[in-house]
Parts: C-alpha cells; sequence; structure tokens
C-alpha cells in the first residue's frame, strides 16, 4: 500500500511543482498584512538581532548549534523567551535565517541544531535544554536573561515532526509548537518519523501549510488510508486539553518558510518565499510566550483577526482548551 501511494506521490509531485513554476512566473505583489495585529508582528521587531553559526556544540549526532537572539540581551533587564527550532529533511538552520532572525527582532532567543533530521524530536528538545544551561553559566551571554518557563518549538516539514514529538515528550516543558508543513502520516517513515497529535496533552499548537503543498502536508486528506493524513486530521485528533488553531496560506509551496525573503535562495518548490509565515506565526508565539494580551487577542475562537474573512488565509480554525 505504502508503495503504492509513493508511486503515485511522483505523479502529484509533477503536477503541483508545474503548478510553482506558473505562479512563480506571475508572482503577485509582496506580501500584504490584513489586520492591525498581523501587520505589527510582519515587520521586525525592535530588538537588535546577534547571530552566531556554531556557536556551541553538540546534539546526540555530535551537531552543533547555530543561535540569533537580540544583541542587547545582557542589557535588556528581561528574560527572554526561547525558541527551538527544527530543520526540514537535509535542510540547514542558515536556509531559514530570514525567518528565525525575525523572531529573534522580537525578543526571542533561538536556537537551531544543525542536524538535519530532527523528526524523533530528541535534539530539538535537546537544544532547548542546551539553551537553558548556557543561561545558568556566568560566562555566558545568556546568563540569567532566559525564561526557561517559556519554551515554543517550531519546525518545517520533518522538524515539523519533530517540534509535535519534542512537545509531547518534554512533560509540559516545551508549552507551545509551530509545526509549518506537517508531513501527512503516508509520507514520513522509520527513518523520518511520524508524530500523531493525539498524544499531545497540554499546552498550545499552532497548524501552518501552504495551500500548494498538497502532496506533502495536504490540507484535507488525499487518499482512504488510516492514521492522520493532512493538517485538518492533525487538528481534529488534537485533544481539547490542547489550544489549537490551524491555518493555510493561500499560495505558497513546501519550501517558502525559506524564503530570504522571496525564492531565489530557497529550494524547490517555492511560490513567493517567506512573508506570510512571519506575521501571524510572530503573534502567536508573542501571545503564547511573551504572554501579550493584545497578541492573543487576535486568535480567540470565533472573533480573534486571524479568523476575519482575509486573502492570504485559508481554513482558520481555532479552541482554546478545555
Amino acid at each position: 500500500m505504502r508503495r503504492a501511494v509513493l508511486q503515485a506521490v511522483v505523479v502529484v509531485v509533477t503536477v503541483v511543482v508545474a503548478g510553482a513554476v506558473a505562479a512563480t512566473s506571475a508572482a503577485a505583489d509582496p506580501y500584504r498584512p490584513s489586520g492591525p495585529v498581523e501587520a505589527t508582528y510582519l515587520e521586525p521587531g525592535p530588538w537588535p538581532v546577534a547571530e552566531q553559526y556554531g556557536f556551541g556544540c553538540c546534539d546526540s549526532t555530535g551537531a552543533g548549534y547555530d543561535v540569533w537572539y537580540p544583541a542587547n540581551i545582557r542589557d535588556s533587564g528581561l528574560r527572554h523567551p526561547i525558541i527551538t527550532w527544527g530543520d526540514g529533511t537535509a535542510a540547514q538552520p542558515r536556509q531559514y535565517a530570514y525567518l528565525l532572525r525575525h523572531l529573534a527582532s522580537w525578543g526571542f532567543a533561538v536556537i537551531a541544531t544543525e542536524n538535519r533530521s530532527t523528526g524523533s524530536g530528541v535534539d530539538i528538545a535537546g537544544a532547548a535544554r542546551y539553551l537553558v544551561d548556557r543561561a545558568a553559566d556566568p560566562d555566558s551571554v545568556f546568563h540569567d536573561r532566559l525564561d526557561p518557563r517559556a519554551v515554543g518549538a517550531v519546525g518545517h516539514s520533518q522538524g515539523a515532526t519533530g517540534v509535535l514529538n519534542a512537545m509531547i515528550a518534554s512533560g509540559g516543558a516545551i508549552r507551545t509548537a509551530v509545526p509549518i508543513e506537517l508531513p501527512a502520516q503516508a509520507v514520513c517513515s522509520k527513518r523520518l518519523s511520524c508524530t500523531d497529535t493525539r498524544r499531545l496533552t497540554k499546552g498550545s499548537v499552532f497548524f501552518v501549510n501552504g495551500s500548494y503543498d498538497a502532496l506533502i502536508s495536504p490540507s484535507q486528506p488525499l487518499w482512504s488510508l488510516p492514521g492522520l493524513q493532512s493538517n485538518q486530521d492533525y487538528y481534529n485528533a488534537t485533544p481539547a486539553s490542547v489550544t489549537k488553531v490551524w491555518g493555510t496560506l493561500v499560495g505558497p509551496n513546501h519550501n517558502d518558510v525559506q524564503g530570504q525573503p522571496g525564492c531565489a535562495h530557497a529550494s524547490y518548490p517555492c511560490t513567493s518565499g517567506v512573508y506570510g509565515f512571519l506575521g501571524y506565526p510572530t503573534a502567536w508565539l508573542v501571545a503564547q510566550l511573551w504572554r501579550c494580551p493584545a497578541a492573543a487577542a487576535a486568535f480567540a475562537p470565533g472573533t480573534g483577526e486571524f479568523y476575519a474573512p482575509n486573502p492570504h488565509w485559508g481554513n482558520q480554525i481555532g479552541a482554546n482548551a478545555a
């Protein structure tokens, strides 16, 4: 059955990629936000950003860590939330540098393992612990400047699977996750790892996928297969004890999140770039980890700005934890 599915996948990929090429050749104007909260967080935040590749070592595979953080963190007088990032299959953190830099500009200390296979979540969680340990080190730039009670996980593709697995295993240490282009269970494997949102028990999740990513991270199931085969399935399977939101960006394909900010340096396929992944995902993290009421109000089920008609978003649904 899996082999038949993967053969069908090849056919669908050809169709999706052809559509992506057409869309790229007729690209629309740069992304324009539809509401004030999205407009706020689409722009860079107030903190200047420092970034360092090879900041530390090592995860369970010997891979190093890259970091993005407020350049004046030692003088801020604040304890900053932590975001741990998960790469897509065979990707590197530097391919997501525009997004990770953007998050750091909003006051987050971002760490990313250079591991190119993060689906188990082990090294995504380990990266967060590594940064917490640096906060206890008097010689570290992060000494006494991080909030270990405010940890989020964000990841792309296999890394999206990884952030959910890390959250499930964290016992509540990871409070929120943003899985971007979460793969259907039909295309994961023992090597790439699967996840099951039915195993979540607490915290919050914001599922984000692109409408052109109809193969790897479809909005609704493509095939009549058992298991969780779409973002809709993952959202519906998430227990009521978890605050959850799902939205589909209209137009992006599987690798738009790698935009710098456009598609010129992103892996194929990419249709427009990272623009749509900046505003609401950042607002979500500010709401969940900085505890900002104005940002949180945008996701209040049924009434929040996120659910208003928006040419850039579809499938906007959400529910607070019971």
